[in-house]
């Protein structure tokens, strides 16, 4: 059984946006290789090397990003804001009153810096199925916070 990648649309075309540009380098990266190719010595060319290890990673991000695209599984935007699923955008306040924003996406998709969370990751996790009013605890490395969920979308 082949694995489905969960992704948004808006992770959907943040790819194929990654995957055009990656294309577009191709030509550069061997236009570079052939420069290198010609300068002699390949087994001391550092300038080779360099040019080839670079298109290896990209060849080997583009088969990645391939992959991914052709066995995605696409998060529809939840209808209603009842529980946290895959998709929901979450407001969460602490009794402090401040707030922190999440959005509950594929581990693909997941960039906790943009408040993207995995819905595998231990926020993610605790995040899903709850309520608007709920209490969620969410633990960093050196403390837990408890937040009540204020708004789920």
């Amino acid at each position: 059984m082949k694995k489905l990648f969960k992704l948004t649309q808006d992770g959907i075309n943040e790819l194929e946006v990654e995957l055009n540009g990656l294309v577009a380098q191709r030509s550069e990266i061997t236009e570079r290789i052939k420069s290198a190719r010609e300068m002699g010595d390949l087994a001391e060319n550092s300038e080779y090397a360099a040019a080839r290890g670079e298109q290896e990673r990209t060849e080997g991000r583009i088969t990645e990003i391939e992959h991914i695209l052709k066995n995605v599984d696409v998060i529809k935007s939840p209808r209603d804001g009842h529980k946290v699923r895959l998709g929901s955008h979450i407001k969460l306040k602490d009794n402090g009153g401040k707030t922190k924003d999440f959005k509950v996406v594929g581990t693909v998709e997941a960039d906790p810096l943009e408040g993207k969370v995995s819905d595998e990751s231990p926020i993610g996790h605790a995040l899903m199925g709850k309520k608007v009013g709920d209490q969620v605890e969410i633990s960093s490395s050196s403390q837990t916070t408890k937040y009540v969920i204020s708004e789920i979308t």
